[in-house]
């Protein structure tokens, strides 16, 4: 059976590939690949594996040897999933694999935000520690977390473990009903919610009911100086309509680790906007990097390869 990575370099330099090695015959490892290169590359394999490269209908159609689609991650966007399946090839996506990593990357922007970070770091470094008159800087007043209300949306395993960390600070927390499921969910609305959060902390898909489910209008809510985190898809908040929340002082602190076009090679506001004395973090989609979180997406993989043969031999 062979086996084809289209683009290896987004899962690191340091990513052991032996499990995928020993379950395939031949494993054809390329670090970066186009849609049009794929065609090409995946010519005579059986077993695609991929993370972001698109694979379209007619990429698709043009690989009748094709059987089974790993995607190295849980979206399954840059597939034509109907094609797939019309061609009787399977997609199989990994789960799960960045847990602990992306809630301590939550943590930290929460934490980061709590303490005013980049404003205290943008003084100290413009020399403003040394010309104080006394010991310390306290220009920029902190939130002290303990006994504050956390509020997130997405009571999933990512949401739920974000929700553990923030109890070990002292934290309340609560979850808000599913977006537009609130009228069948026990759960309150982010809408009754939105007005008592000293935090607010996304991680739920993006669609088309999640969309600037924080816009305008909802920032309008927020309780003067919340904190607003985004490590779940670009384009769930407004980033314009918070960034202008921010700026007039009604947003406490704006922590993403996302955007709506990745990588932002045309730019966005938000990365305009760090040079400003604002309490803004803005990290480059790396909330799941950690070695082990990688290297699991690679054992998650391998499972999804073991289960796929175990069916077609009828084990």
């Amino acid at each position: 059976m062979k086996a084809v990575i289209l683009d290896a370099a987004s899962l690191g330099p340091d990513v052991d590939l032996a499990p995928l090695r020993e379950r395939v015959d031949t494993l054809e490892v390329h670090r970066t690949s186009t849609t049009e290169q794929s065609r090409e590359r995946l010519a005579g394999a059986e077993v695609a594996i991929v993370n972001k490269v698109v694979l379209d209908g007619a990429t698709l159609e043009a690989l009748p040897g094709l059987r089974l689609i790993c995607v190295l991650a849980t979206g399954t966007n840059n597939i034509d999933t109907a094609t797939a399946e019309r061609l009787g090839i399977e997609v199989r996506n990994v789960t799960a694999y960045g847990t602990a990593s992306v809630a301590q990357h939550t943590l930290m922007l929460i934490l980061a935000l709590a303490n005013r970070l980049p404003l205290y770091q943008r003084d100290v470094a413009a020399g403003r520690w040394n010309a104080s008159p006394f010991f310390c800087l306290m220009d920029h007043a902190t939130l002290q977390l303990e006994g504050k209300h956390l509020v997130i949306v997405g009571q999933g395993e990512l949401g739920s473990r974000v929700a553990t960390l923030a109890e070990a600070f002292g934290m309340r927390v609560s979850f808000a009903a599913r977006p537009g499921n609130e009228a069948n969910d026990r759960r309150p609305g982010l809408a009754e919610l939105a007005s008592s959060a000293d935090v607010v902390s996304l991680h739920c898909p993006l669609t088309d009911d999640t969309r600037h489910l924080i816009d305008a209008e909802r920032l309008a809510t927020f309780k003067p100086g919340a904190l607003l985190v985004n490590c779940a898809r670009g384009g769930i908040i407004d980033e314009e309509a918070a960034l202008a929340a921010l700026r007039e002082g009604r947003l406490g602190g704006l922590g993403v680790d996302v955007l709506p076009t990745e990588p932002p090679r045309g730019g966005h506001p938000l990365l305009d906007a760090l040079g400003e004395p604002l309490n803004l973090i803005v990290t480059p989609h790396n909330a799941w990097i950690t070695p082990e979180a990688r290297q699991r997406i690679v054992a998650l993989t391998a499972d999804n390869l073991r289960r796929w043969q175990a069916q077609w031999s009828g084990a």
